[in-house]
Parts: structure tokens; sequence; C-alpha cells
């Protein structure tokens, strides 16, 4: 539940304000990022809408965008301005909380090649805009630019190109604002990019720093070893010498998902997404570093540890998913945690100041893998349910789309839980060559999704970290 009344983005093209029929005084709060705040939690503390008057919610009043593609990212409330953005063509709106039915004060179109949509994955989405309190705005455009607007006014303040969507790139994710600096990831792990994050002047739309996802390691910005906690983690260029030849030069491990930071730790942490192509013969050994935790140094872009979640994906179980930071008591002792539930099935806690997994439970009914080894660190897979291009693997749980996708979680600091959406989706699923032609899609793979064990689609779940 979000900080002002209560929301509801409608499938493709509304918003829906909802308030309790009884409620007098509004909250103050506001919601100035992505998850609110920069831990991720999605955990509002006003008390206005509770159990015993949430059934008297009723419509206050509803916006359209006007765009009929996805909505996958939340509105932000600053200042008692609502700034809403839309799916491609990326248009961004400033409505009036403070007058009756929130009128428009600004909408802002930017211009963008229609060549784009064709080129992005799994329809025209964008997940959100980010905020510096300066009072400028941040969105990433499909077809490759982020763009800095002032709040009060709409008016573009620059612009800058950090993805081409004539070689794959395309820019769906929220990017995140830490001190001065902007940092924004890339889409297009399903045709053949090199995924990575970017930092920007908040001001000038200067470029700071760049740390790839594959590649040596002063590409990815690992100094030493990227995880002393694990053997397969050390060593130097395992973004190379994991692939085969220069598969990694096309190898994916995009950076689509959400981004948490720690002031105190000044640490930034997002995962990396699926390697490229989808089929596992083309690409033998672990793929480092798709499929990765990072915790990065916002300032210079240094790995402080990276933790890669499925070695070797065979199943395109795209990492990206959202890392909650919170503090919890482990066997008796205070951590500084970090928790995902990843695509792959599994929900991971880890000690968010060096990499180290505690916790590695199924939220979901896997079999690609018995479990999560804590010494080693990787899966123990089920070789029933490994992929190859030679037949087609039948019943592997959970599906591509994971018993997880990026819908998020939420964290409640009052019940020490965790509240996560569910899939259940279950696959079948043959390799199928494929050659890497820039800016044409890199996919290989035939699958087939059906719901798994029940037969629900679905569900939602309460988890304790």
């Amino acid at each position: 539940m979000n900080r002002f009344k209560l929301w509801s983005g409608g499938l493709t093209t509304s918003l829906m304000v909802l308030v309790a029929a009884s409620a007098v005084a509004q909250g103050a709060g506001e919601w100035t990022m992505t998850g609110r705040t920069y831990d991720l939690q999605r955990h509002s503390p006003l008390t206005q809408i509770n159990k015993a008057n949430v059934k008297n919610l009723k419509a206050a009043w509803t916006f359209s965008t006007g765009v009929l593609n996805g909505h996958e990212g939340n509105p932000l409330v600053i200042n008692n301005v609502m700034y809403v953005h839309s799916a491609f063509p990326n248009i961004v709106f400033a409505l009036d909380l403070t007058k009756e039915g929130a009128p428009m004060i600004w909408k802002f179109v930017p211009s963008q090649p229609a060549e784009a949509k064709p080129i992005a994955c799994c329809d025209l989405v964008n997940r959100g805009l980010a905020y510096h309190p300066s009072g400028k705005l941040f969105i990433e455009l499909l077809a490759g630019d982020l763009l800095a607007l002032d709040a009060k006014s709409g008016k573009q303040l620059w612009r800058v190109p950090n993805a081409d969507y004539k070689t794959g790139s395309t820019m769906t994710n929220a990017p995140i604002v830490i001190k001065d600096i902007v940092i924004a990831g890339i889409s297009g792990g399903e045709f053949g990019v090199r995924g990575r994050v970017t930092a920007f002047d908040v001001n000038t739309g200067k470029e700071l720093w760049r740390g790839y996802s594959t590649g040596p390691d002063a590409d990815v910005k690992i100094v030493g070893d990227a995880n002393p906690n694990y053997p397969s983690m050390r060593g130097k260029d395992l973004g190379v010498s994991t692939w085969q030849g220069d598969e990694w030069q096309h190898g994916g491990g995009t950076t689509w998902g959400w981004y948490s930071y720690d002031p105190q730790l000044n640490l930034f942490y997002y995962s990396s997404g699926n390697p490229g192509t989808w089929n596992p013969d083309q690409r033998p050994g672990d793929n480092k570093w798709s499929m990765t935790i990072f915790a990065r140094n916002p300032d210079n872009g240094e790995v402080k540890w990276a933790y890669q979640m499925t070695p070797h994906d065979e199943w395109d179980y795209d990492g990206v998913n959202e890392n909650v930071l919170v503090d919890l008591t482990i066997g008796g002792k205070p951590v500084k945690a970090l928790v995902h539930f990843d695509r792959n099935g599994f929900g991971y806690t880890l000690d968010r100041t060096n990499g180290k997994v505690l916790v590695a439970e199924p939220f979901g009914p896997v079999n690609w893998a018995s479990k999560i080894d804590l010494t080693t660190g990787v899966p123990v897979r089920n070789p029933q349910f490994g992929t190859t291009s030679k037949k087609n693997t039948e019943g592997i749980c959970p599906a591509a789309i994971g018993f997880k996708d990026q819908q998020p979680s939420a964290y409640s600091p009052q019940t020490k839980l965790f509240y996560v959406p569910v899939n259940n989706i279950c696959m079948d699923y043959e390799g199928v060559e494929v050659k890497y032609s820039a800016g044409q899609p890199y996919v290989g793979a035939i699958v087939r999704m059906f719901p798994g064990p029940g037969g629900n689609r679905g569900r939602f779940i309460a988890w304790d970290p």
C-alpha cells in the first residue's frame, strides 16, 4: 500500500485512486522513489487505511495515460504532486493532488523513433521515474536515452544516449538517484546485448562510469576476487574465461530490474539477467557474471562483491528481481541482510556486507535443483531437468517466467515478514541453434508453459527471511 490515499494501476491505461469513505485527513508521507525508500521495502508507515475501513474504499478519481501498453512502474508523490509515467512513448505527467480530481499541471511527450518498438522484448513497458532533491525527474526512454526534466515545469533539462536500439539494447527500468549521481541500466537480453549499468551526473548528464556484466575484470570493475566466500567465484577475468570464445561479448546479463542502496555501507545493489543465447549448448561454462547479484560503490562503480545465483542458466531464469535490504537477527546475531526472490524459485538471504549466502530455500515446487549448497554457493542440479538442443526437456519447474517475475515483493517491519506474489507455472524447453546478428533476436529456444502442481497459476505468500 503506498503513502498517499491508495492507488492502483489499471491493466494498461488508467490510474485509479481510492479513499476511505470516512477519511477526514490525508497523511503527510511521500513516495519519492521506486520502492519508497532506498531499501526497496515498499512499506508505508501510514495507518489511515486499515482492516476495519478498507471495505469502505471507493473511487475518488481516475486518470488515463492514453497508452495501451503495459504499465509496470508506480507513480511518485512529492510535495503534493503525483508524477505518472507511461509505456512507450514514455510520457510523463504531473498531477496536482491538492485539488479535486487531481488536475494535470504539465505533460511531457518525448520524441522517440517508432523503429525502437519492435526491438523491445515482452511489451513496451517502463518501470518508473527517479527524483533528485534539486527538483529533477529522470526517465529512461525505450529507444535508449536518459532524460532529465524539471519537476516543477516539465521542461527538458538534458538528454543523453545510454543504449542503441539498432543493436538490440533498449531501456525500460527505473533509474536510481544516489547523491548527485543517476544510475541507469539496459534491456535487450534476448537480442545478444552486453549488460551494464552506467552512472551520470544529475546536473549535466555527463557519464561518470560504466560497469559491465560480462568481460574482463577491468570492464566489470572487479578488483581482486568477486566473492572470496566461494571457490567458483574467485579468480581473474571470470567474465571471459567462463564463456566459450567471444560469446561474452553478446552474453546478456542485462540490468532492467529494481535497484537498492545502503547509505551506511555506500553500496548499491542490483541483479543481472539471463545469459544469451537461451540455447545452453552454445555457451558452455558458468557464463559469469550473468544471473548475479552485484554490490557496487556508486561513486566509482567498483564491485564490492558479486554472487552468481544460477551459473550456466539453462532456463532463462532472468535474475533481475529486486534486492530488499533489511536488518535481521539470525542465530542470535544482528545481520545487515539482503533478501532476493529469484525467478529460479529460491528465496535468498545474504549478508549484504560481503555477499555470503545465509539462507536459500525454495518458495515454490522447484525441481531443476534440489537445493543451494551453502558451502559452495551453487545449486545442486537435477540432471533430469537440464536443457539442451538435442531434446525437449519436459516438466521443468519453474518456467522461464519464474516462480516470481519482476512484480515486486514488500516487507513489513511490524510483522518482519515478506509478502510475495508468486507464479505457479512450469514448462517444456528445447534449445535451438541460433546465430548472432546485431539488432536481431538471439533467443534460441522453444518453450511451452503451463500451470504447475495443483493447477493454479499463482498465489500470494508471506515469507520469513
